[in-house]
């Protein structure tokens, strides 16, 4: 499930670390989680894949609550610094996004999926999804800003919601394509924003004339 350190797509699963038991809680809970369901996974059932008692799993996560908080917090992984120009940056968003449609293990953005679940009653999931998808928000803005673009809020909002739509239209089309096509929507902007976009038109045509 992981891809480049860039990328910026909610749908990444985080970097594996150390495994202590709660990270193997943590972990487990986010495969099942993420894959069947927050509502369709009990407890029970975690402690069993993990192969330890619910009072166990207990002692580490007091409630079910308290590990969907965790599991979200563990999806929530900032985007590493790059060297590579902020407009290349923020298209390579697009493409990581269409290597995670194609994936067997696709299911949507955990955020989305916490909150049509649980319900927006749910302060505490619904402010973590919200702070996830504003930080993928200003991380736009933060690359737009650099290329210099003038309304660079506005512009990263738009951004947010075609990746954003691009994930919903894969997930009843099921094609990978839906990421394509909101990347060339992401260079239409751009280019009506003033930024020039030819040098990733360069480098994906190098790229297409490279040996497989």
């Amino acid at each position: 499930m992981l891809s480049s350190k860039e990328d910026v797509c909610c749908c990444m699963a985080p970097p594996t670390t150390p495994q202590t038991m709660k990270e193997r809680i943590l972990q487990t809970a986010d495969k099942l989680f993420y894959l069947q369901g927050i509502r369709a996974i009990g407890v029970d059932t975690i402690a069993t894949e993990v192969g330890i008692s619910k009072r166990t799993l207990y002692n580490h996560f007091p409630s079910k609550d308290a590990l969907i908080a965790a599991y979200l917090e563990r999806r929530f992984v900032d985007p590493r610094p790059s060297d590579k120009p902020p407009a290349e940056q923020i298209l390579a968003t697009f493409d990581s996004l269409e290597r995670r449609f194609a994936a067997k293990d696709f299911r949507g953005c955990p955020f989305v999926n916490a909150v049509a679940e649980l319900g927006s009653e749910d302060r505490a999931v619904k402010k973590i999804a919200r702070a996830f998808k504003e930080s993928r928000r200003l991380w736009f803005r933060d690359r737009l800003t650099e290329l210099g673009v003038a309304e660079a809020d506005a512009l990263a909002t738009q951004l947010v919601l075609l990746v954003d739509g691009s994930i919903a239209q894969d997930l009843i089309h099921d094609d990978p394509a839906m990421a394509r096509a909101a990347k060339e929507a992401a260079k239409v902007l751009l280019r009506n924003a003033g930024v020039d976009v030819s040098s990733d038109a360069a480098r994906q045509a190098k790229a297409d004339r490279s040996p497989q």
